[in-house]
Parts: structure tokens; sequence; C-alpha cells
């Protein structure tokens, strides 16, 4: 079976908000930021935020999580922070927040980049996962990968029409442990 657009189906745009993981961007030089920016509103999505923080855990969460209890946000994209070195923890920050964790993004992520770049995507540690019932995609600082991503992933799964299935119509489902409650621990 192959993904399609269903002509039945109308567009729902989503408020989407961008945030760059950087120590040295400013909006002026942030060129990641700018690329999803624009992938998402010539897609008919709405930008509902933009921030850059530094490459530092709790500028990190805190951002997302006020992004997550906004009910104007239904994803969050950051870029930057996926790599190796000793200033990288965007996953490390945002991980812990998951609610349900997304492998099959990181993995699907990493096809798309090894067709570009080889075994260069093994410096990558994309991943997504759902915070407050609000999607959070996180994906490396370079421009490329943030254009495979959105053009290779986020364009299909953020459009209510893509079929056979996406991430717009089970969004009002995301919460439904919290309407019954939590299950108990173990």
């Amino acid at each position: 079976m192959t993904a399609r657009l269903d002509a039945s189906r109308a567009f729902v745009p989503l408020g989407i908000a961008v945030l760059t993981v950087s120590d040295t961007r400013t909006l002026a030089d942030d060129r990641s930021g700018d690329t999803l920016a624009e992938r998402l509103g010539q897609a008919g999505h709405r930008l509902a935020d933009r921030a850059i923080v530094p490459d530092e855990v709790e500028a990190i969460r805190s951002q997302v999580k006020a992004w997550a209890a906004d009910p104007a946000v239904d994803a969050v994209i950051t870029t930057g922070g996926t790599g190796f070195t000793g200033r990288d923890v965007t996953p490390e920050a945002l991980e812990p927040l998951f609610e349900k964790r997304m492998d099959g993004f990181s993995a699907i992520f990493h096809r798309i980049s090894y067709d570009k770049i080889g075994t260069s995507t093994l410096q990558s540690r994309a991943t997504a996962g759902v915070v407050n019932a609000t999607y959070v995609f996180v994906l490396p600082g370079s421009p490329g990968a943030c254009r495979d991503a959105w053009d290779g992933i986020l364009a299909a799964q953020l459009d209510y029409r893509h079929r056979p299935c996406n991430f717009v119509e089970i969004m009002p489902r995301l919460d439904e442990h919290l309407k019954r409650g939590a299950p108990p621990s173990p």
C-alpha cells in the first residue's frame, strides 16, 4: 500500500512552535529555524512561536514544557543539540518528558539521512515523542537535516489528508489516559 493524499478530507492547519538549541545562533543567522518556519508555513500550518535557547537542559525543557501547556501549540520541532559533544543535551532534556516515545521517527529519519550523508547519520540522536498531548520532534541543527525531516516525514504525518494514517487524526486521543486517570504504578 502506498501513501496518498485523500482529496475528500480538508487540510487541518496546526500550530507548530520551532525551538533552536544553540549557544551561538540568533534569529538573524538561524538557518535551520528559518528552514522549518518556511516549510511549515508553505504547507499551510501556523508558526505558533519561535525561540532560541542555549544548550542547557533546563532552558530546553522549560521552553518545551511551556509550549506543551499552550493549547495553541499542537507540535514542537527542535533543531540542534542532538550530537555527541559535551554541549549536545537536547535528547537528555526532552526524552524524560516523553509520555510516549516515537521510536519509528528516529529509524525513518536515519534511513532518509543515510541516503544523503551515509554513515555520518550515526552522529545524530534525532528523537521524537509526545509531551502533554503535544508532538515533539528533536532534529539535528543543520538546515539539510531539517529539510530531510520535514520533507521526508513531517510534511506527510502532519497533514490530515495523508493516508493511510497520520498524526493529526489521532491528536484528539493523545490525552485519553488523563481523562480516565493514569494507569496504576507498578
